[in-house]
């Protein structure tokens, strides 16, 4: 005799037809018909610019839960629509770069993934938001979004991960920027700067432990300005950031803010979640506190045997 599992209830799934995880979007499909789904909607775009359009039509269709298939930009585009409505969200982590699946211990696996975007807990989560629009993992100006920049123009579908190590090697001899960064209304840093960051979480591109404190529930954007220039000093960056001493660096200076003005010299190209944006003058950004909500993994409740 089958077993019956109950129904639940609408669930939409905003694929990305690009990104591959497992048996790829066949597998999810019967993924979802053994979780017992009442009603599927079903989007797939070919760009994740595209995504927001689909997300919108799946709220008037009364989605109660929302799966992203794709990458760290796949995401940022999906929950900028999503932002404040409180549909659950359920990471399906299938991109290059799924920043934030992994520091939410979402797993490239994607039965796994399936499991806890119907059974995890639901967590409310901050979102960043950089001129007009929201983030989950990093926004920033400089290096690493010209990096980036260089990465989306086609290197990235090519190489995958790797695309951004070549490209953060051409710009590691970039010139420094003048910059006025003000936090929460009060001037932090003004001088000459290669790199401006902003962190919802902690790992960012490489799995570098930026920002060690980072919580994306805690009310608060880290902030970290480098002026590191040359192979040699970003070369101590990377190495104090990969030891979990980010703010030990002579050439990086941290702290957290709530709000955030950045005034740049020069025109600049900005990034959100490894996502190349316009080009700008000005950043202004804030968190969002618990803006969206998200499945993750059923934290283990600790054995006392072990402590």
């Amino acid at each position: 005799m089958l077993r019956q599992k109950q129904s639940v209830g609408t669930v939409a799934v905003i694929a990305h037809q690009k990104k591959s995880l497992g048996g790829g979007l066949d597998e999810l499909r019967r993924l979802l018909a053994d979780e017992g789904v009442g009603k599927l909607l079903w989007y797939e775009v070919p760009k994740s610019k595209k995504a927001p359009k689909q997300v919108r039509k799946a709220l008037k269709e009364g989605a109660e839960l929302v799966l992203v298939w794709g990458g760290d930009g796949m995401v940022q585009r999906c929950v900028d629509a999503l932002a404040g409505s409180g549909v659950t969200v359920g990471v399906i982590p299938a991109g290059t770069a799924n920043l934030f699946a992994q520091n939410l211990g979402i797993p490239e696996d994607l039965p796994e993934a399936v499991r806890i975007a119907f059974h995890g807990e639901s967590r409310k989560l901050d979102l960043g938001k950089v001129n007009g629009e929201h983030f989950a993992v990093m926004a920033g100006v400089g290096f690493d979004a010209e990096m980036i920049k260089d990465a989306d123009s086609g290197l990235k579908d090519k190489l995958g991960r790797a695309a951004y190590v070549l490209t953060g090697l051409r710009h590691v001899r970039g010139e420094l920027v003048r910059m006025e960064v003000k936090i929460d209304g009060v001037k932090w840093f003004e001088g000459e700067a290669s790199c401006l960051l902003l962190g919802n979480v902690g790992t960012i591109t490489g799995g570098i432990e930026a920002f060690d404190d980072a919580r994306p529930d805690d009310g608060w954007l880290e902030i970290g300005v480098t002026t590191a220039q040359g192979p040699i000093q970003w070369a101590r960056v990377l190495g104090r950031m990969s030891a979990g001493r980010s703010d030990e660096s002579p050439f990086v200076r941290m702290t957290r803010a709530r709000k955030i003005t950045v005034k740049l010299g020069t025109p600049m190209t900005y990034e959100l979640d490894g996502g190349a944006k316009g080009v700008v003058t000005e950043l202004k950004a804030k968190v969002v506190p618990g803006g969206i909500t998200v499945r993750v993994p059923v934290e283990k409740a600790a054995d006392p045997d072990e402590s």
